[in-house]
């Protein structure tokens, strides 16, 4: 029987899904590891409450799919998520909420694709080091990572004057939103937009009375993916339940946050 001929696996649950991927690639975010994270679609839209306890099981969204690490010799990705009720800005952070709000508006709607939306992901992905690939993303690929769902989502659009510099797209669970995706301007580090962003999100889910908001994975081995430790306090997932670290606790792989 060929590939083409094979029935795709059906995971049960509220939707099923259909395992659409699963096979062991290079690790997008540490280079030298072996990564295994199947994509799994669920075979309807997901409810608030359906999207919730994928979370809470550590699942990440990317476009219509969903995904869970389940990589063979590695364990570097540990979901992490913030208590709302409980957080406290650092000193530094609270700079970055100032500096923020002094200078930027923001737009809350629908994820959305024009032509500066993929201008600022490209000068994002670029400018941040993000990707080996270097090539500019089309509007297909733009639209199935981030305009496409299989959940409740929305956009934050964070604009300096006229001109958008910033995009955050975020999902929204039962008790929870997920940080789904953030790109900004990279000209404009010293706003610290991807730092405002979050603290923008924490200040939904308080609004709203929520209790979390889920910031993907955390890998102490990648600068790009450490900086999510210095969100306090925070609890991540280890061995199958959320274990809370506070301020001054030891980081995983060294160091501590802020």
């Amino acid at each position: 029987m060929s590939r083409q001929d094979r029935a795709l696996p059906i995971i049960g649950g509220s939707p099923p899904e259909l395992v659409v991927y699963d096979r062991p690639s290079d690790c997008p975010y540490l280079h030298d590891r072996v990564a295994r994270m199947p994509l799994r679609l669920p075979m309807r839209r997901l409810r608030r409450e359906e999207l919730e306890r994928r979370l809470a099981a550590g699942d990440r969204r990317q476009g219509m799919l969903l995904y869970r690490t389940r990589c063979p010799s590695c364990a570097a990705c540990v979901p992490v998520r913030i208590p709302v009720a409980r957080f406290r800005p650092s000193r530094s952070q609270r700079r970055a909420l100032r500096r923020g709000d002094a200078e930027l508006t923001i737009e809350v709607g629908a994820p959305e694709i024009d032509s500066r939306h993929l201008e600022l992901f490209d000068l994002h992905k670029v400018g941040r080091g993000l990707s080996d690939d270097q090539s500019p993303i089309d509007s297909e690929a733009y639209e199935d990572f981030l305009v496409n769902t299989c959940c409740e989502s929305f956009e934050l659009r964070y604009s300096r004057g006229t001109d958008l510099v910033g995009v955050a797209v975020t999902d929204r669970a039962r008790r929870s939103l997920s940080a789904v995706y953030t790109y900004f301007d990279p000209a404009l580090e010293r706003l610290g937009i991807g730092t405002y962003s979050i603290l923008k999100q924490v200040e939904i889910c308080q609004r709203l009375g929520l209790d979390y908001l889920y910031l993907g994975l955390y890998i102490a081995e990648s600068p790009v993916m450490r900086y999510k430790a210095r969100f306090l306090p925070h609890e991540r997932l280890l061995e199958g339940g959320w274990v809370p670290f506070e301020r001054g606790d030891l980081e995983i792989g060294g160091g501590r946050g802020e």
